[in-house]
């Protein structure tokens, strides 16, 4: 049975991407993000018509990824050095490096269904640093989150020979699915 609706993100990771310059990519070892939220992406790029013969003679549809953002309880402090390039000093204190570049990285996650959970790979994920905000304790307390935004482009992959944007993995591919966390999921043929 097929799913008919989505709900419950979690299972959020985040693997460091190594982009060669032919534009395929290795990954480290996925590393969890707890504290998933909320994960909202907008899909970019354009579709565009050519008339002729007085008519749309041919349409063309340009996939330039997605980009939105991710929300969770917290951004492991992990991420923070390891793809916002923050720096750690001999007493424990993270600095925020003026001139550091963020590193692409794969953002794995699953969406659960009512019959069966799907699971994600974004393959080539870019994140800007987050706001800083807090509000004071009032009469309740409410929980901050912490959001990054996300700009998710394409790499090349050689076993499908396309540029990819993202995979996902119904319960039903049970190899794929089983190990989806334990590395980032390369296309095979």
């Amino acid at each position: 049975m097929a799913n008919k609706v989505k709900y419950g993100l979690k299972n959020v990771y985040y693997a460091v991407a190594h982009i060669a310059t032919n534009g395929t990519a290795t990954y480290d070892t996925p590393v969890a993000w707890p504290g998933a939220v909320d994960l909202s992406l907008d899909a970019e790029g354009e579709t565009s018509k050519f008339y002729a013969d007085d008519i749309a003679y041919a349409q063309f549809a340009a996939n330039a990824g997605y980009s939105g953002s991710f929300e969770s309880a917290l951004i492991p402090e992990g991420f923070k050095t390891s793809v916002l390039g923050e720096v750690t000093d001999t007493d424990g204190v993270l600095y925020e490096d003026a001139g550091a570049n963020a590193v692409p990285f794969a953002l794995l996650f699953q969406f659960e269904g009512d019959d069966k959970a799907t699971r994600h790979v974004l393959y080539n994920v870019v994140a800007s640093r987050p706001s800083v905000t807090g509000r004071t304790t009032e009469e309740s307390i409410e929980a901050q989150t912490e959001t990054v935004n996300l700009t998710c482009s394409s790499i090349y992959n050689a076993a499908l020979a396309i540029d990819i944007v993202k995979a996902r993995c119904p319960e039903t591919a049970s190899t794929a699915y089983n190990a989806w966390f334990s590395a980032v999921h390369q296309a095979t043929t």
